[in-house]
């Protein structure tokens, strides 16, 4: 826990082909016409997994660790999702100079703002979502969800969690309907949801290779249970239909970071198919 007091005292020590090809034209089908029997036998377009995705800014140090964010997103379309993206209409904690690691002072941004950046333009405010029109909800990670969607990063066990993203965890966990988290974003369910089971990898921090390894004694802290994962796996609560994996808490090479959100969310679409 002391690597992560540590960082997070940096992050926050503020002044308190298309190529050309040639065009094949459909030749002429005389004689043939459609039939009404041809057309029962046509197969409908089977509707996807809605998902809801709920951002929490744009950069690892203020917001939604984007590489986390597009590598859902990719495994999402992937697996035939409909996915639907939100944020909260709310001001970061602060504005983070990624070129510095610093603060930038007198700087303000809003989290739905700067979502938008991840989402094309195509966001949502997240005091608009709702349970009951998705199948399942999911909170990539980044500095953000313990900053702007938390106070984690300042409070730690004892930190309060935005009103609308805990309403959210509890709708769709009352629901039934199962929630996936990555990297620190397990802190949100380990808050709210009473006895829930998560990972953040593990426990230890082996020589820097998992330097915020400390957050598993916090999540403990709040009365979860954090199992011990490596970065390309997901761990499943199904009693809670919780999935977590954990991504960039890890030191480690883009790829098994990508493999891991793979299997958090393979895991999140067989949970909401059932």
């Amino acid at each position: 826990m002391a690597a992560l007091r540590s960082l997070l005292a940096s992050r926050l020590a503020v002044t308190p082909l298309f190529a050309l090809r040639p065009v094949l034209l459909p030749l002429p089908l005389s004689g043939l016409a459609a039939t009404p029997r041809a057309a029962l036998h046509a197969s409908a377009p089977r509707p996807g997994t809605r998902v809801a995705l709920v951002l929490s800014g744009c950069g690892v140090y203020d917001g939604t660790e984007l590489h986390e964010a597009s590598s859902i997103l990719v495994h999402l379309s992937r697996g035939g999702a409909e996915v639907q993206i939100f944020a909260p209409d709310i001001s970061q904690m602060h504005v983070i100079d990624h070129t510095k690691g610093q603060p930038s002072e007198g700087e303000t941004r809003n989290v739905l703002t700067e979502s938008a950046r991840i989402a094309r333009g195509k966001i949502t405010d997240l005091a608009k979502l709702r349970a009951a029109d998705h199948d399942a909800a999911i909170f990539p990670g980044g500095f953000g969800a313990a900053k702007n969607l938390s106070t984690f990063a300042v409070d730690g066990k004892d930190c309060r969690v935005d009103r609308d993203v805990e309403r959210v965890l509890k709708e769709f966990h009352q629901a039934g309907k199962p929630i996936g988290l990555c990297c620190i974003a397990p802190v949100l369910a380990a808050k709210v949801l009473s006895g829930v089971e998560v990972t953040v990898g593990h426990e230890q921090e082996e020589g820097g290779r998992w330097p915020y390894a400390g957050t598993a004694e916090a999540i403990k802290a709040l009365g979860a249970k954090h199992c011990v994962k490596e970065v390309t796996e997901a761990h499943v609560d199904r009693k809670n239909k919780v999935v977590t994996t954990p991504a960039f808490m890890c030191d480690t090479a883009l790829h098994h970071v990508y493999d891991g959100t793979g299997a958090m969310v393979r895991e999140v679409l067989e949970l909401a198919r059932k």
